[in-house]
Order: C-alpha cells, then sequence, then structure tokens
C-alpha cells in the first residue's frame, strides 16, 4: 500500500509540473496578438508584463489562468491522488509539494526552453488553496497598494512580507510546513524582485497605468 501511495505522489507531481509549465502568456501573446511578450517591456514571461505589453485584454486571461493553475494543481491533484484525510498534516503537506511542482513549471516550463515568469501568479492560486483567508488579506493589501502607488513590484513585496505573520501569528497555523512554506516562498519572491526594490530605492521603478490599452508591437 505504500508504495502505491508513493507512486500516487509522483504521478500527481509530474502532472503538476506539466500543467505549471503551460506559458499561458507567450501563448495567448503568440496565438492572438501576433507578437512574444517576452520581446518587450520586462521580457518577463508573465500576467504583469503582458498587462504592460499588450493591455487587460490579454493582461485578465493570462493573470486568470496562471492562478487557476495553481490553485486547480492543488485542490484538483491533492483530491484525486491523495490517500490522506483531508486537514491532516500529510494532506497539508502533498498540496505544498504540488503547489511548489506547480509553481517550478510556470517559472521553468518544459514547453518554452525552461524560460517562463517569476510565478507570483501561480503562487497566489497556491495559497489561496492552502490558506483562503491569508491569501484574501494579502490579495486586498496588494490591491490597495497598486491603486495608491501603480507600482506592481511593490504590491507583490509586501504581499509577500506580510503572508507569514499572518500565517504564524494571525491564523496560528499548526503544521509546521505550512509554517516554512510561509517563510521560504516570502523570502524567494522578495529575492526575485530585488532588481525592483533597487528601482524602486532609486524611484526608477516603472508605474503601470490604470487604463491600459494595447498597442501594436508589429
Amino acid at each position: 500500500m505504500k508504495e502505491i501511495f508513493e507512486f500516487n505522489t509522483i504521478i500527481a507531481i509530474v502532472i503538476a509540473y506539466l500543467i505549471g509549465s503551460v506559458p499561458s502568456a507567450i501563448w495567448v501573446s503568440k496565438w492572438f496578438f501576433g507578437i512574444d511578450v517576452r520581446d518587450y517591456g520586462s521580457k518577463n514571461a508573465g500576467a504583469t508584463n503582458t498587462f504592460r505589453v499588450i493591455g487587460k485584454k490579454a493582461g485578465f486571461p493570462v493573470l486568470f489562468f496562471d492562478i487557476l493553475k495553481g490553485w486547480g494543481s492543488v485542490k484538483g491533484l491533492s483530491l484525486l491522488f491523495s490517500s490522506y484525510d483531508m486537514g491532516s498534516d500529510q494532506f497539508v503537506n502533498l498540496q505544498l509539494a504540488i503547489g511548489i511542482v506547480a509553481v517550478i513549471g510556470h517559472v521553468f516550463p518544459i514547453y518554452e526552453r525552461f524560460k517562463g515568469g517569476k510565478g507570483v501568479a501561480t503562487l497566489l492560486g497556491v495559497v489561496i488553496a492552502v490558506s483562503l483567508p491569508a491569501a484574501l488579506i494579502c490579495s486586498v493589501g496588494f490591491i490597495g497598494i497598486f491603486l495608491t502607488t501603480q507600482y506592481v513590484s511593490l504590491g507583490a513585496i509586501s504581499s509577500a512580507f506580510v503572508y507569514p505573520f499572518l500565517t504564524i501569528y494571525v491564523f496560528k497555523a499548526e503544521t509546521t510546513s505550512l509554517i516554512y512554506f510561509s517563510i521560504v516562498i516570502s523570502c524567494l519572491v522578495i529575492l526575485t524582485h530585488k532588481k525592483n526594490i533597487e528601482r524602486l530605492l532609486k524611484n526608477e521603478e516603472g508605474k503601470m497605468p490604470l487604463n491600459l490599452k494595447f498597442k501594436n508591437k508589429s
């Protein structure tokens, strides 16, 4: 029986990686707008750069799908392949493993020579799946900071910084792996935004206007 459980876990993780690898920003920009979003803006294959380069018509679908990749992988695969009781430490551990692999898939997509985005939106989907209240608070904080400053990076960095404090001190998570997860991903998000932090400190970070419109790049 143990071998079956381990095999199911491997299958779930492989599928999570393949789902996470779906490069929505790249495919949407190529198929529907005739450009590769990685050739413009920050050259990042994520929702933020899609908003900046193409606009809302592409940005919102990419953002939604990237979040869905994280949320759907965790929720769907943990239910399909887990033999653990929901809410148990083992079940949460499996969810976190699936979620982390889905994010890795987004950052290093097999379909696009392992060149993807930063994975923030997919990571948000994972957090929604494993810790909905904390995710909602972080999302509200992100939106508030973005609407106030028009800095996407500042909203992401602030939300990442707050997440472990919410997990540990507000919602008092008892699962050790969830506590470590909140700390590690907070650090990773902040580290991946190192250049953004440097630009923010120099007042050189680009703002994202709220009235984005698509400009043909061809």
